[in-house]
């Protein structure tokens, strides 16, 4: 009996890992290139007996694609034999920018998606930012709009190469 209470800790660790890894699967909606991971969205899983906990916080506190994404974390869970799951929203801490993965920054700009740079805000904000063209990479850019197809997005234009892009705006 003493030989299975040793091995409740394991069990329980590679199960939690199991799901971090299958949660590395469920893509985002708006930019299917990132992972709910690669956006840090995924705030933590609890796993007690049967029973699956995903906390996840919106990019937005309106965003409109977090019923959807909770859905598809059900699905893929389901599908690879949890069935006792919940989706737990937590909007507190906000959700920043700086949860993104390295990585998911690099997703960004290699899908022509100018990744967030440091935080400076002032009532200049978009005007003095620096960003830097996903295409040829090029610091003369400018804004268009402080909105683009998703509120978490402004829309950029380069003045070098003259394409127009997004830029995953920091916060």
């Amino acid at each position: 009996m003493d030989h299975i209470k040793q091995n409740i800790p394991n069990l329980f660790s590679i199960r939690v890992e199991e799901i971090w890894n299958i949660l590395s699967s469920v893509n985002d909606p708006e930019i299917p290139v990132l992972s709910v991971l690669d956006l840090g969205i995924v705030r933590d899983v609890k796993v007690q007996d049967d029973f699956v906990e995903v906390i996840i916080t919106p990019t937005y506190s309106g965003c409109p694609v977090m019923d959807f994404i909770g859905m598809n974390i059900r699905k893929v869970l389901s599908e690879n034999g949890f069935r006792n799951i919940k989706i737990t929203h937590h909007l507190s801490p906000a959700w920043t920018t700086d949860w993104m993965t390295e990585a998911g920054k690099e997703k960004l700009r290699a899908y022509g998606i100018a990744p967030p740079v440091a935080k400076t805000f002032d009532k200049n904000y978009f005007e003095t930012l620096k960003i830097e063209c996903p295409h040829c990479y090029s610091l003369n850019t400018k804004i268009i709009s402080e909105f683009s197809s998703t509120a978490c997005k402004a829309l950029y234009q380069c003045n070098d190469c003259g394409e127009p892009f997004d830029y995953f705006k920091c916060h």
